[in-house]
């Protein structure tokens, strides 16, 4: 086949429903996206995310380049085993992509792009390289599994190596640990506790027959999206892209604009529309009713266009349609999405709608 996935023997075994995505064979569910989406609020489940295109960086200029590179700031990964979230933008301010960097030795950085993005990226980075003393490896024969769920940590005790095991009592979300060929990262996009392992595409396999056989339930990329989703999590190609700046889609958090002299790409475009002012407010949605939630859809305030649907879907945690929005900064509590011609109310909340699964306090 001209699509590739290391676990390709494993998922059919597993009894998935493979799709092709970006290049790849992947799966989509197990049987039951809703049971995987559980599975993960509650217990555990795997995830192959080995589409996503590892990328090493090293030497002396590294971490010079990525301050310029990138609009969070990597001064901020003061020591190894440190992970930071950021965009990379264009020159004005649109968002390439969304990434996650380590930090793994003084001069040595790994980054996590995603699939799709992945050949204009590396592109890109060598692109801006140049009067930096840095070199870059686009990683391949590695695999990525995702354990997610408030039960990840037990269920990887017993299977990591010895050298990877101090990883388990890292703090969420911003730690990673590395050997020589393995390296755990609790890091994840499903708003649950859990681990991002990469490891060498031929040991991937063995790793997730041992995760199946304890019990954690495999999962595709449905129940990453309803996951994510109720996370309130960015998703390239849809809440963001190249003509979207991280103040329009609510990953402002992200910008480090100190110290005011760190010149990274696309900083005077953003300094420009943060002074013009009238942002969209970034908003979660939330539909009472009956109906669902796609992206595209507009919504309304009163009889006037204020907004569109950036992500929807159902939430199996809430029961409900949710969706992420940009909403015109003036656009009031009377909202509805047009689904179909008919005006369907919906109410406007700060994102995330479930945290550690359960509803945000505030959201019924």
């Amino acid at each position: 086949m001209a699509a590739k996935t290391p676990l390709h023997p494993a998922h059919l075994a597993a009894g998935a429903k493979m799709a092709p995505f970006a290049g790849w064979e992947m799966p989509m569910h197990y049987g039951s996206q809703i049971r995987e989406h559980h599975a993960v609020r509650t217990d555990a489940g795997v995830f192959d995310v080995s589409h996503m295109q590892i990328a090493d960086l090293r030497g002396p200029g590294a971490a010079g380049f990525l301050r310029r590179l990138l609009a969070n700031d990597a001064a901020r990964l003061r020591a190894p085993g440190r992970a930071l979230y950021s965009c990379m933008l264009n020159a004005v301010g649109g968002v390439m992509d969304d990434l996650i960097v380590y930090r793994l030795h003084d001069d040595a950085f790994r980054l996590v792009l995603n699939a799709g993005c992945a050949a204009k990226d590396l592109t890109w980075m060598r692109r801006q390289m140049q009067g930096f003393e840095a070199e870059l490896e686009a990683r391949e024969g590695l695999g990525l599994l995702a354990v997610q769920g408030p039960q990840a940590v037990r269920h990887l005790h017993a299977l990591l190596p010895a050298g990877l095991q101090p990883g388990l009592k890292l703090p969420p979300f911003h730690a990673c640990t590395a050997g020589r060929d393995w390296m755990a990262a609790r890091t994840g996009y499903t708003g649950e506790d859990g681990f991002e392992i990469m490891l060498p595409a031929a040991a991937a396999t063995g790793l997730w027959r041992a995760l199946l056989g304890r019990g954690v339930q495999p999962c595709g990329l449905g129940a990453r999206d309803t996951l994510r989703l109720e996370a309130g999590l960015n998703l390239f190609g849809r809440d963001m892209d190249e003509t979207v700046t991280p103040l329009e889609c609510g990953l402002a958090w992200t910008l480090a604009w100190e110290p005011a002299d760190r010149g990274f790409i696309g900083r005077a475009a953003l300094e420009t529309e943060r002074e013009k002012g009238g942002l969209p407010r970034f908003m979660g949605l939330i539909m009472a009713g009956r109906g669902v939630l796609r992206d595209g859809q507009r919504v309304w305030a009163g009889d006037a266009e204020a907004g569109v649907v950036t992500s929807g879907g159902f939430s199996p945690t809430l029961n409900r349609a949710i969706a992420l929005a940009r909403l015109a900064p003036e656009a009031g509590a009377d909202l509805s999405v047009d689904i179909r011609g008919k005006r369907v109310p919906v109410q406007a909340v700060k994102p995330p709608f479930v945290r550690r699964g359960e509803p945000t306090p505030g959201i019924e």
